[in-house]
């Protein structure tokens, strides 16, 4: 299994639209960064996320996991990108704010502090971890 983290503006799509969508789970789409989009495709199922609120809130709120992989993105007129499809796990008891995740020099390297616009980003099991005790999971 590979560990991910997967931002969305919580007024686009927030944690709470999410669980409610259940075990069918939701759609991501919407990705347009090539980088992020080669994310998406090497995703498997059964692979977690921490599910990421960017621009409201700047923290890590919840965990989703993929059950779709990769698969033509309908919003993408030029069918060059992928969605993937993911339900709802749990919501972090204690959201870790990315002021936090800054704070701890262990995560330092992750692409959240490093790539701060990438929307899908791998997280090394190390630091899924870390951020587990930091959520006190």
């Amino acid at each position: 299994m590979k560990y991910w983290l997967l931002k969305s503006e919580p007024d686009v799509w927030s944690i709470d639209q999410q669980e409610k969508e259940g075990t069918k789970g939701a759609t991501w789409d919407g990705v347009r960064n090539y980088q992020a989009a080669k994310n998406l495709k090497n995703m498997k199922r059964g692979d977690q996320c921490f599910f990421y609120h960017s621009n409201i809130g700047k923290e890590i709120v919840g965990i989703v996991e993929v059950i779709k992989e990769a698969y033509p993105d309908k919003t993408d007129q030029s069918g060059r990108f992928v969605a993937v499809t993911v339900k709802f796990l749990k919501k972090l008891n204690k959201p870790i704010t990315l002021e936090n995740i800054k704070k701890n020099k262990e995560l330092s390297h992750l692409s959240l502090i490093k790539q701060s616009r990438l929307s899908v980003m791998p997280v090394d099991s190390k630091s899924w971890k870390i951020l587990n005790k930091m959520s006190k999971i």
